[in-house]
Order: structure tokens, then sequence, then C-alpha cells
């Protein structure tokens, strides 16, 4: 544990040593959403459940002025050594990310199952254009792109920081050792995934890594003062009175629906996007507050600001 502990603390401090810094003021608007895990729409991609509830979601922030944040894991590269696969099964969803990008409104970052994104070179070859079989012609997509590890949120007046990484820096299985991680799940629990065997390496199923990880990234924001928005374990978390400002996105593969942080007017919260019935059993997809809104400035920790402990 201890070990463990001292590997997060630096990983963490690294990224945030070479984060990229983002701008912003009250009158900023963000989504953050992680762990999509958009697959090739095969058994095995949970994505696809909830595609529909993502888009309908994606329109909206579009259509309302936020930025979004995809905070890794956007895209399964572990199972899926081909992302044109991943590409053509969710077009839609590219079609609407790609906006995001033409209007410089997307900022990626990238996680453990798609750490791929790290090299310049398969981002280039992937990621900034895809070749139209039907049309026998070369398409843009993010000509240009740069993924991230790390995103400093750094408001222009208070100077107050927000880091945010996808979640798995210290977390030995899915950083140090993420590629015999991968081979093991490309080519073992892939097949195991489709029926509903979770590899034991992730920390999504067990409680005691998630409550880990919580821990450790909770004493780094102690000891520097940061608040920290995240993915990775899939459990959202939104602190409660008192406690240290670790926030957790969730994820958008959990079968009650996709969730997500946003940042609007200065304020931060933690949302749900749903399919739920009307009085006459019609299905809407709704957008429910888990908690907040609160103001961000209340999680500022330097200068003893907070009387969180």
């Amino acid at each position: 544990m201890i070990a463990e502990k001292k590997l997060a603390e630096k990983r963490l401090t690294e990224a945030y040593k070479n984060a990229k810094i983002e701008y912003f003021d009250n009158n900023s608007k963000y989504i953050f959403f992680s762990d999509c895990h958009r697959g090739d729409g095969t058994p095995s991609d949970e994505f696809a459940k909830n595609q529909n509830i993502f888009l309908f979601a994606l329109e909206f922030y579009l259509n309302n002025g936020y930025t979004y944040v995809e905070v890794g894991d956007g895209d399964e590269l572990w199972e899926h050594s081909n992302f044109k696969h991943i590409r053509l099964a969710h077009d839609e969803v590219y079609a609407l990310l790609k906006k995001f990008f033409d209007s410089d409104r997307l900022i990626m970052l990238y996680g453990n199952h798609n750490v791929h994104l790290k090299y310049s070179n398969y981002v280039e070859k992937n990621y900034y254009k895809f070749y139209d079989e039907y049309n026998e012609e070369e398409i843009e997509l993010f000509p240009g792109i740069t993924p991230y590890e790390a995103v400093v949120f750094k408001h222009k007046n208070t100077g107050q920081e927000i880091l945010t990484v996808h979640g798995h820096q210290g977390d030995r299985m899915n950083d140090n050792l993420w590629r015999f991680n991968m081979l093991t799940v490309r080519y073992f629990w892939k097949f195991l995934h489709s029926i509903g065997f979770i590899n034991p390496a992730s920390p999504v199923k067990s409680s005691e890594r998630i409550h880990k990880i919580e821990r450790i990234y909770s004493h780094w924001i102690k000891m520097n003062k940061i608040m920290i928005i995240c993915g990775h374990t899939h459990r959202p978390h939104f602190p409660k009175v008192k406690e240290l400002p670790y926030f957790n996105d969730g994820s958008c593969v959990r079968a009650s629906g996709i969730q997500g942080i946003e940042i609007v007017d200065g304020k931060i919260m933690l949302i749900e996007w749903r399919i739920r019935t009307d009085s006459e059993g019609i299905l809407h997809i709704k957008r429910k507050i888990l908690r907040g809104p609160e103001q961000i400035e209340k999680f500022d920790l330097r200068n003893n600001k907070t009387s969180m402990k």
C-alpha cells in the first residue's frame, strides 16, 4: 500500500507539472464525461447500450455552448486494435465530436484503455483523418488534435486550479503494466467480458480497489491543496460536507445511464442522463442533477479558505 501510494503521488505530481493549462472563468461551460469505452458494436461493446443517451446529451451540450472534456478511456483500444472499426460502429458520435472540435470546444485526455493516444504517430494516423471507402476520399476528423494526460483548469480571476486526469495514474496494473494487462484483455477477458465476466485487474467491480484509489488521490489533494476531477473507477463521486474535493464523473457504460460533471456559472455539479417514462408510458431521455450545484471556490483549499479536513 505504501509503495503504491508513493507511486500514485509521484505520477499525479508529474501529470500536474506537465499538464496543459486551460483558463476559465464564471462564464465558462464544461461537461466532463469519461469511460465511454466505445467499441466495435459487437456484444463486448459496453457503450452501445447507452449510445442514444450519449448522443442526445452531446447534442444538448453542443447547442448550449459547452466545451466537451473527455477524461480518458473514450475509445476501447485494449479490446480493439483497429480504431477504424470503432469509428464505423459509432460514426454519429464522431460526427458530433467533430462539431465540438471544429468550434474549438473539444479537450481529449487519454486513460489506460486508450493510452495509445499519448503517441503522436498513432494519433496522426488514426484521428487526423480517415478514408471514406464509399466516396473513395479522405475525410478530416480531428486534424492536429493533441490528447493530454492531464489538464489543469485555472480560474482567470482567483487562480484556483482543478487537476483533471483519467485516474489510472499509480494504479500499477493499469499504469506501469498496461501492456501486459492490455494483452490479457484483448486475447482473453474480451470474450469473457461479452458474457458478463470482469477482468480482476479492473477497479470497476472491486470496492476495495476503488476506495484505495480514492484515499490515495484524496491524500494528494490534501498535500497539494488542489481539487481533482477524474474517472477510471466508474464510481461517480461528489464530495460531501468537510470531504476533500475529489470528484469522479462516473462512466458512460452503467446500466442506469451516463454520469458526468458540469461546470457552469462558476458552479460544479454531478449529473446523470437516463431513460425514463412519462405518465403515458412514453420513453424520454432526462437529465438529473445528482449532487450540487456548489460554487467552485468552496473547494479552494489554499490559505485555509475552507473548513474541509
